[in-house]
């Protein structure tokens, strides 16, 4: 027996490892490189989950659309519909007077409007002749100095193109009588689902819950409600908004003697519920029919008009009527109008931005486990969409 001990079998094998001569051909992952990845992959799940349920909804938009409309149009007539039920009118008969009443004010304002565009038809085509004829002196005599022949030849050129355009039109015209009927259906879909969730919007939400499991319940319909508080406060604030627009705009055209004036009233009540896009859009229609008709000055003196009653709407009355209830980022307001314009058209750019809300609320909710601390609001900071209203002393 020697004097020294043998080397344990554990060093053996450790010094053996640490002599191991390692490969440079296949170096570790960076773990910030493996953490981009898991967030990569996990983003792209997200994404392909989106696009399916994009897809179906552009799949079954005419179902889609009328269930959207009336959430949104319950939303509007709420206030007046828990009012009477608050006041102990029956359940049916708060249904039928909401209803009516919401159609009575749609079917007015539409009849004022054709009203008028036929009281001024004459009228409003003999300015447009002369505008036009002036345009058209002003071209040939103005700092372009187009001759007579150049503005034929533009117009022939137009005629052609719209004579080349003709089998599209005429395709669109054999498809209007189909148009016509999806726009029959989704209207009576519209009211029959308006009908229903005034009648039993509890039950069917309550109905709904229970498809989730037990366990997340809770969560499912805190997040709902909270959603639904933010809808309702989104739709009140894009009423308010509209109602404003509309009267101060269309007073306006009124006033500085604008034709049309009422068409452009309900063309910028309707084009106030896209935030931001309809109110500019709509405003500057008003602006450019006064150039056409009643030329630069009366024009000038409609921009100042529409700018006015914007910057009113947005900065005393609103804030003096609303108080801190509803607070949209304007970035965020834009951003979600151009993108559901763009997936959706007129009707994406429309229920963007109440959708887009109600997700954040929804999303914000859950992750902060809100359910578990009844009472306690969400906290604003967390919020892009500071839409979640206080409360007013009732619950609804």
């Amino acid at each position: 027996m020697s004097g020294t001990d043998p080397e344990p079998r554990g060093s053996f094998l450790d010094a053996l490892k640490r002599r191991t001569v390692s490969s440079d051909l296949q170096p570790p992952v960076p773990a910030a490189l493996r953490q981009a990845t898991a967030y990569a992959w996990r983003l792209l799940v997200i994404a392909a989950a989106l696009a399916v349920v994009v897809f179906l909804v552009i799949q079954l938009k005419l179902l889609v659309i009328p269930l959207l409309v009336a959430i949104l149009v319950t939303a509007l007539v709420w206030p007046g519909f828990s009012f009477l039920i608050r006041h102990r009118w029956p359940k049916w008969l708060a249904i039928v007077v909401t209803v009516l009443g919401t159609i009575a004010v749609i079917s007015g304002l539409v009849w004022l409007a054709v009203w008028q565009i036929t009281r001024e038809f004459g009228s409003v085509r003999q300015r447009t002749v002369d505008a036009v004829s002036q345009f058209r002196d002003y071209l040939i005599s103005g700092p372009l100095h187009l001759s007579a022949q150049q503005i034929d030849d533009g117009l022939r050129q137009a005629g052609t193109f719209l004579q080349q355009q003709a089998e599209v039109l005429w395709t669109g015209a054999l498809a209007i009588g189909t148009t016509i009927g999806h726009v029959g259906t989704g209207v009576l879909l519209t009211l029959f689902i308006l009908l229903c969730l005034l009648a039993d919007g509890g039950g069917i939400w309550r109905w709904t819950t229970r498809l989730f499991p037990r366990v997340a319940r809770p969560a499912v319909d805190g997040a709902g409600r909270a959603g639904w508080r933010t809808v309702k406060s989104y739709a009140r604030t894009q009423l308010l908004v509209a109602t404003i627009d509309a009267i101060g705009i269309g007073l306006g055209a009124f006033l500085l003697g604008v034709p049309l004036s009422i068409p452009i009233g309900v063309l910028v009540f309707l084009g106030a519920f896209i935030p931001f896009v309809g109110a500019v859009a709509t405003g500057a229609l008003a602006v450019f029919i006064a150039l056409v008709y009643n030329g630069p000055l009366i024009a000038l003196f409609m921009l100042i008009v529409v700018l006015a009653v914007q910057q009113i709407e947005s900065h005393v009355l609103q804030p003096i009527l609303m108080g801190s209830a509803v607070k949209v980022h304007p970035l965020a307001v834009v951003l979600v109008v151009a993108g559901g314009a763009m997936i959706g058209g007129i009707a994406g750019a429309l229920f963007a931005v109440p959708l887009a809300a109600f997700v954040n609320v929804v999303a914000v909710y859950l992750s902060s486990k809100a359910w578990q601390h009844e009472g306690e609001a969400l906290a604003s900071r967390d919020l892009i969409w500071q839409t979640v209203p206080r409360e007013r002393g009732r619950r609804s």
